[in-house]
Formats: structure tokens, C-alpha cells, sequence
């Protein structure tokens, strides 16, 4: 079991959606406002829900040892995804739907059930752009790795 504590905002941003895209994430070891850790990049053409993804998958393997994770996002798709186990099934079924259509963003889905399985994460809805401090920094971070995209 996980001994270490991490706090973990994370945000994605796309202008047009699909277009350039940039995600962000905060990174707080030990609790808010101790050994943060910013992180951003982006991607030339991409979609939104992608870069949420793809925002939470690099927080999580930027850490170097096994955490207990409190993990905030304001996407549902992601929630969702790890929390309702939708990653899960999609993985049971060759990365298809109930409907049979390929999953979107299937290499950062098979990605993030990697890192979960090594992490203990509890995957956090936030509201976005209603003012959390955190939620905000990783919004401007995901906006400063889109400009760079």
C-alpha cells in the first residue's frame, strides 16, 4: 500500500476542438502548497477530451514511487472512464464500444489503466471555471501548453 501522498489538479484545453491543443497539471506532494510541480504540454492536432486524458496520464508518470493519489479533474470522460470502469470494459472488449465502434484515445486509455494499476488513485470531479485555486492554475497551465502546441 502507498505510504506517499499526492495531490493532483489537472485540466486539458483545445481551440478549435479538434485544433491545437495543450494540456496542464499541478503536482503537490505532501499536500497543498508543499513541493509543487508543474506540468504542461501540447499537441498540434487534438481534441479536447484528449488532452484531459492525456493531462492525468503524464501527472501520473511524472511520479517515481508508488502514491496514494487524490486526482482532480473537471472532465467527466475521464472520471468516468477510471471511476464507472468504462476503460475497463473497452479493454475486456478489444477497445471497442457496446456499440462496436473503435475507442477514441485508446493508447492514453490503456495508458492510464497502466498508471492506476501502480497508483492508489481516487478520481475527483471538480466543477471547472467555478473558481477552485488548483482547477484554475491547471486550466492556465493546459492553456500555456496549447499555445506551445
Amino acid at each position: 500500500m502507498p505510504n506517499r501522498k499526492v495531490t493532483i489538479y489537472t485540466d486539458g484545453s483545445c481551440r478549435p476542438n479538434p485544433g491545437v491543443g495543450g494540456w496542464g497539471a499541478i503536482i503537490m506532494l505532501g499536500g497543498y502548497d508543499y513541493a509543487n510541480t508543474a506540468l504542461f504540454g501540447g499537441e498540434a492536432e487534438t481534441t479536447s477530451s484528449r488532452m484531459e486524458l492525456v493531462a492525468a496520464a503524464e501527472a501520473l508518470a511524472h511520479l517515481t514511487t508508488s502514491s496514494a493519489v487524490q486526482l482532480y479533474t473537471d472532465s467527466q470522460y475521464l472520471r468516468n472512464g477510471m471511476v464507472k470502469k468504462w476503460a475497463a470494459g473497452w479493454s475486456r472488449r478489444g477497445w471497442r464500444t457496446n456499440a462496436g465502434s473503435p475507442v477514441k484515445n485508446q493508447d492514453v486509455w490503456m495508458r492510464l489503466l497502466e498508471l492506476d494499476a501502480l497508483h492508489d488513485v481516487e478520481w475527483i470531479w471538480v466543477k471547472g471555471h467555478k473558481g477552485n485555486l488548483y482547477n484554475e492554475v491547471a486550466d492556465r497551465l493546459a492553456n500555456t501548453g496549447r499555445l506551445r502546441g
